[in-house]
């Protein structure tokens, strides 16, 4: 099956959205720290846990994650502190 959209892993990471994890609070020192960024080419590139194997069991209806597709989680905060800087549509 051919995804609608594919990602492109050779566009650049040009700027964080929101705040950094050492504002947030949300560093785990040098590993482990949330957070979100736009990539050259528009798309979002997420840091977080991958909690993929968590979640799959109790997947809601209509929710999918295919086999090169993985469920990653962030703080809620980190989130907020991204949305101003996303746009609307």
């Amino acid at each position: 099956m051919t995804q609608g959209w594919e990602a492109d892993p050779t566009s650049p990471l040009v700027r964080r959205l929101g705040k950094s994890p050492a504002e947030l609070g949300t560093t785990g020192g040098e590993q482990g720290c949330p957070d979100v960024w736009e990539l050259e080419n528009g798309d979002i590139a997420v840091v977080g846990l991958d909690l993929t194997d968590s979640y799959l069991p109790r997947l809601p209806p209509g929710l999918a994650v295919g086999p090169d597709e993985r469920i990653v989680v962030i703080p809620r905060r980190t989130a907020a502190a991204a949305k101003a800087e996303l746009p609307d549509a």
